[in-house]
């Protein structure tokens, strides 16, 4: 088990980021959700970086990386130009990816869009773009759950959370979906720490501002947004996708379909598992990881997707 290094990237992308790193051998790139960072790996990073090279930054807006002001600086274009720098800045060629989260968003893109760089894929409750776009139109109860994300769109939302408290924040986020119990006191605070530095809360906003996402209003008629309707690429790496099936906020519904969408499907559920299963439940998505990496060869590139 190797020891976590911490560092800050510049990249070319205009941003650095800080990146916890350990380990030799196969890469692994890890992106964290929202309201997280690096740290919500922790369990993984220990394990796996014994016999693999380990990759975890704070993503643009959260924790010690760069915060830009801009929302359109967290658009999906600029959140993937990141991951292929990092991996750039670091000399990985070709990689495995692994993200939760609004990080799974940005893992999905990245392998539509660079199949050449990412050998394999892992999702930890992130729906696909398409799925996702589907469903909260869709589904009621999948824009019921989601309701939360115009909340958080809201021009008033980082004076909001600054009125009801951190704490409280902390609470009716993470503590809504997952057992704060699990949450180790250094970690906490460090989550806290974290938020209540300059620009934090806009950055960690953002990602939910610039999203070409349509999230109607709860019995909002609404009609699906024409990307929709075009043709969809398939996701060309072997894919594997670990779903807490007690999420709150993003509901079973997101499974359906996804293997006509994934060339190469692992798909393994964990019913008594929540969004946050990373920390709550490790031991089942390390496991479930190394399974998928010990049978899934990493085979020859799949050409760069133009976007």
């Amino acid at each position: 088990m190797a020891e976590l290094e911490l560092t800050r990237i510049g990249l070319p992308t205009g941003v650095t980021l800080k990146v916890a790193f350990a380990g030799e051998g196969e890469p692994i790139l890890f992106l964290h959700g929202f309201p997280e960072s690096h740290r919500s790996w922790r369990h993984l990073l220990h394990n796996l970086s014994a016999d693999h090279k380990v990759i975890a930054p704070d993503q643009r807006g959260y924790g010690g990386s760069d915060k830009p002001a801009e929302r359109d600086a967290y658009r999906v274009k600029e959140l993937v130009a990141d991951v292929i720098a990092l991996a750039d800045a670091l000399d990985v060629d070709r990689f495995t990816l692994v993200g939760h989260d609004w990080g799974g968003a940005v893992a999905w893109a990245a392998a539509l869009r660079h199949p050449d760089r990412i050998a394999r894929l892992a999702i930890v409750n992130a729906p696909h773009p398409l799925i996702f776009q589907r469903s909260l139109i869709e589904d009621e109860a999948q824009r019921a759950a989601s309701r939360y994300i115009n909340d958080l769109r809201s021009p008033g939302a980082e004076t909001a959370i600054r009125a009801m408290g951190l704490e409280t924040f902390l609470e009716r986020t993470i503590g809504r979906a997952a057992d704060l119990r699990k949450l180790p006191e250094r970690e906490r605070q460090a989550t806290l720490d974290d938020w209540a530095q300059p620009h934090a809360l806009t950055g960690m906003l953002n990602w939910y501002r610039a999203a070409d996402l349509v999230v109607p209003e709860i019995g909002e008629k609404a009609r699906l947004p024409l990307w929709t309707h075009l043709p969809f690429p398939k996701v060309e790496p072997p894919t594997l996708v670990v779903w807490g099936m007690k999420d709150i906020a993003l509901l079973p519904v997101q499974l359906e379909g996804l293997a006509d969408l994934v060339r190469d499907l692992s798909l393994v559920t964990a019913p008594d598992a929540g969004h946050f299963l990373i920390w709550e439940r490790p031991e089942l998505v390390v496991r479930a990881l190394r399974d998928f990496l010990g049978r899934t060869p990493l085979g020859d590139a799949s050409p760069a997707v133009e976007t």
